[in-house]
């Protein structure tokens, strides 16, 4: 089974309660979104593996430390999940990124993929998948089932917020997948959307509403 991460930080949670608010304009969601995206970021990472190195710093040589061996990818799902990567590229400035295109069938609530393309060498990569919303776990299970056809096989589901719905889904299809949060919410309402929630991130961070 998959290990649910609640990251809250209690920056991270003030951050969150702003955006939430239905007044909170799209350059302050957006600005709040990435500086999460960067706070959660450190979360994501935390386990990178180190390896020692000579240096010599202005006073003496010395043994220091650096990150080796595994290189990252951000995958945002989109639209939304854009808002996320520059807050994780702050972090990781060599990351390389990835897209993939979906969209949510307003009937059956159903992901439609519309766009694909990944780095070369994704799959010697940790995958950071991005998306703000966890809600029917459908995009994020396509998502990650697209990224194991292309043999990615180290992937970490990264989300704002998440309903119960959605991390059962993503547990229940892809055990082997981490996913991190910021907040677990309610529920879903009727129409799929998180309750509380924050309404649709993708219109609140392009301003499309």
């Amino acid at each position: 089974m998959s290990t649910l991460h609640v990251i809250d930080h209690p920056m991270i949670q003030h951050k969150l309660t702003i955006m939430r608010k239905k007044e909170t304009g799209s350059k302050d969601f957006r600005e709040l979104l990435q500086e999460i995206a960067l706070l959660m970021g450190y979360e994501v990472t935390r386990d990178l593996p180190l390896m020692d190195v000579e240096i010599e710093t202005p006073i003496c040589k010395t043994t220091a430390k650096i990150i080796t061996g595994r290189k990252l990818a951000v995958v945002p799902i989109l639209r939304a999940g854009l808002g996320m990567v520059d807050g994780i590229r702050t972090l990781v400035p060599v990351a390389k990124v990835g897209h993939i295109g979906l969209y949510r069938n307003e009937e059956t609530h159903q992901p439609v993929v519309y766009y694909c393309k990944l780095p070369e060498d994704v799959q010697k990569r940790l995958v950071i998948v991005t998306d703000p919303m966890l809600a029917t776990g459908g995009s994020a299970c396509d998502a990650i089932t697209m990224l194991k056809e292309r043999g990615c096989h180290n992937i970490r589901l990264m989300c704002l917020v998440g309903a119960p719905e959605g991390i059962e889904r993503v547990q229940k299809e892809h055990p082997d997948v981490d996913i991190y949060l910021a907040a677990v919410d309610e529920k879903l309402n009727e129409n799929a959307y998180i309750v509380p929630g924050l309404g649709d991130a993708g219109d609140r961070i392009f301003g499309t509403k």
